[in-house]
C-alpha cells in the first residue's frame, strides 16, 4: 500500500512538469481553452492535456489517494469540461463560417477537399445521419473542416448541433478513458500516458481513413 501511495505521489509530481496547472483547479480552464481553440488551431495539444489530466486523476484515486500531496482533477468534471468546450468551439467555427460571405464560399470552391466535404456533409445531415461529424472529430483537422463547411453551407443548427454534441462527448469520453484506465492498467506513469496518446493518434488515423474512403471510392467510380 505504501509503495502504491508513494508512486501516485511521484506521478502527480512528474505530471506537474507538463505545466504548473496540472494539479490545480485551473487545469479545467486550460483544458477548456485548448479544446475550444483547437478548432481554429488544430496544432494545440488538447488531447495530450486531457489524457495527462485523466492520468493525474487516476494517480490520485484508489489506494494512492491519501498519499498524493496535490489536488487532482475530478474525472467527471474533466469529461464535461472537455466535451462542452468541444461543442462551443464547433459552434464558434460554425457561426464564423455562416457569416463568412462570398469570400469564404470562393475559398471552399477552390479547395477540392472542402468542396467534397461540403457535399458529403450536406447530404449526411439532410438524411439525418451525422456519423461523419463524429468521425471527423477524431481525425486530424477534421473537426475544423466539418464545422466550417456546415456553417458555410448554412446548414440548420438543429441538424448540426446534436451531432457536434455527440462528437464532443465521444472524443472527450475516449480521451479521458484512455488516460484514466491506461493509468489503472499500466500504472500511473509516463509509459501509460504515452500508450494512451498513441491510442488517441491511432483512432485519429483510423477516423481519417474512414472519412476519406467514401470520397476516394466515389472518385474511382
Amino acid at each position: 500500500m505504501a509503495y502504491g501511495g508513494h508512486r501516485g505521489a511521484v506521478v502527480v509530481e512528474s505530471l506537474g512538469s507538463v505545466g504548473p496547472l496540472i494539479g490545480s483547479p485551473w487545469i479545467y480552464a486550460l483544458v477548456a481553452l485548448s479544446v475550444l481553440l483547437d478548432v481554429f488551431l488544430p496544432v494545440l495539444p488538447s488531447g495530450v492535456l486531457v489524457i495527462a489530466a485523466a492520468t493525474a486523476a487516476a494517480a490520485g484515486s484508489g489506494a494512492a489517494a491519501d498519499a498524493v500531496p496535490h489536488d487532482v482533477p475530478d474525472i467527471l468534471l474533466l469529461l464535461l469540461c472537455a466535451a462542452t468546450a468541444s461543442v462551443l468551439g464547433d459552434l464558434a467555427a460554425y457561426r464564423l463560417a455562416w457569416r463568412g460571405g462570398p469570400r469564404l464560399d470562393r475559398a471552399i470552391a477552390r479547395s477540392r477537399r472542402l468542396s467534397a466535404a461540403q457535399e458529403r456533409l450536406g447530404g449526411a445531415l439532410a438524411r439525418g445521419g451525422g456519423a461523419l461529424v463524429v468521425l471527423a472529430r477524431f481525425a486530424p483537422a477534421g473537426r475544423s473542416v466539418v464545422s466550417l463547411v456546415a456553417g458555410a453551407a448554412h446548414r440548420r443548427v438543429r441538424e448540426f448541433l446534436p451531432w457536434s454534441a455527440l462528437a464532443g462527448l465521444s472524443w472527450a469520453g475516449y480521451s479521458v478513458a484512455l488516460g484514466y484506465f491506461g493509468a489503472q492498467w499500466l500504472g500511473a506513469t509516463w509509459l501509460a500516458t504515452g500508450v494512451s496518446l498513441l491510442a488517441l493518434l491511432g483512432a485519429g488515423a483510423g477516423a481519417a481513413y474512414l472519412v476519406r474512403r467514401p470520397a476516394e471510392a466515389s472518385g474511382a467510380a
